[in-house]
């Protein structure tokens, strides 16, 4: 039997979505944004030295055809990305009309979202009243912070001090279809946060927000800092996806980073948590371990958290270069009849305007097959090839480029 590792890259994308120009980053389209061919700009002329220095080095990624997927997607040639592939290479198009965590991974494992997520304005206050009184209610507090558009860690800063002094949690959104409400662990209290996101949940799902986030912090003011006991709490995928397939197929599914979040364990037998260096161990071990017939699915989250949305090209070269060292460690240990592909879900060009994810294309390399040009094909079209290469019936749209 065979085993099939789809690896999640958060947020690498590769440019050349066709219809970017109907996403924006504040007031501005999304047309033209390149993650990596920016990146890699950046690093060839100098301007992404701070930990690191040079040209983008990624020779793993782009002897699999990170560099040609570029060119493919977008028409453009990344500096430094320019090996002949040696893998499975190609480009994915997304048909979801979001490009948010949940609409990118629901689409790679056969099921683009059915219907329109809802997006709260972004204007304060940015939730109606119905909704803060509910969080309240449920918080047991006379109100909330916040109660706009923003970045996490600049809630934080500016209002972590006054959420210590009222208790009042921290609520807000970005562009994706999501309420985030961030509080202290040791003030507010983990376990409460966690117990009110849960609660709330199922009021925004029924709203078609894709998301309830916890986004628990700690520290004294000028130096809060975010943990990794954030939990999202997601709408549950309303019809079966890759991991269902396969489990019906006989097979176990093994899920590595937020992916139980992501599909509230739908589907998933086995979870691993941690951050990425944890979670690159993680993957390891499933290589060495799974068991035959097995999906292995993971994602590698600080490329969008720690740096993409923090607008940080030195960091997303870093963590680019980090993770192609990972890979390179793990490839050898893949056995024959198994099929690795590295994917995203969306973009989030640290060199654009604003702090949201970018509209593009996103690569699809594959190891364990040999050279081959998939061309431009659909999201949906990763999960029927694995489906395929697992022997599981696909009842996505997509169409298995194996």
């Amino acid at each position: 039997m065979s085993r099939a590792f789809l690896v999640v890259m958060d947020s690498v994308g590769i440019g050349g979505a066709p219809d970017a120009d109907a996403y924006f980053n504040d007031g501005a389209p999304d047309t033209g944004a390149n993650t990596v061919l920016h990146i890699a700009q950046a690093c060839a002329e100098g301007r992404a030295d701070e930990g690191r220095s040079g040209p983008l080095h990624l020779p793993t990624l782009d002897a699999l055809g990170l560099g040609a997927a570029v060119a493919l997607a977008s028409g453009d040639e990344a500096p430094g990305l320019g090996a002949a592939p040696q893998g499975l290479w190609g480009a994915a198009t997304e048909i979801s009309q979001g490009k948010d965590t949940p609409s990118g991974h629901w689409e790679l494992s056969g099921l683009p979202v059915p219907w329109d997520w809802h997006y709260f304005p972004d204007e304060q206050p940015a939730f109606p009243d119905h909704l803060t009184r509910l969080v309240s209610e449920l918080a047991g507090t006379d109100g909330i912070l916040g109660n706009c558009h923003g970045s996490g860690t600049v809630m934080i800063e500016q209002l972590g001090e006054e959420h210590i002094r009222t208790g009042k949690p921290i609520c807000y959104t970005s562009a994706d279809s999501v309420f985030q409400i961030a509080a202290h662990e040791e003030h507010f209290g983990l376990d409460r946060l966690l117990n009110l996101c849960a609660d709330l949940a199922p009021h925004l799902h029924e709203m078609r927000v894709g998301r309830v986030i916890a986004r628990p912090f700690t520290g004294e003011p000028g130096s809060f800092r975010r943990t990794q006991n954030r939990r999202d709490y997601a709408v549950r995928p309303p019809q079966p996806v890759l991991t269902n397939w396969v489990q019906k197929a006989g097979g176990r599914t093994i899920a590595i980073g937020k992916i139980g979040d992501i599909f509230s364990m739908e589907g998933i037998d086995e979870l691993h948590k941690g951050e990425d260096a944890t979670l690159m161990q993680h993957l390891a071990t499933q290589v060495d371990s799974a068991p035959d017939g097995a999906l292995v699915f993971a994602n590698f989250v600080e490329f969008d958290s720690l740096y993409g949305h923090r607008r940080d090209v030195a960091g997303y070269a870093r963590q680019l270069e980090w993770f192609d060292a990972g890979l390179a460690n793990i490839l050898p240990r893949l056995r024959d009849g198994d099929l690795l592909i590295v994917t995203a879900d969306h973009g989030n060009d640290p060199s654009w305007a604003g702090t949201d994810h970018t509209r593009e294309r996103v690569p699809v390399l594959g190891a364990g097959i040999g050279p081959r040009n998939i061309g431009r094909v659909a999201f949906a079209d990763v999960a029927a090839s694995i489906a395929a290469h697992l022997g599981a019936e696909s009842t996505g749209p997509g169409v298995s480029f194996l």
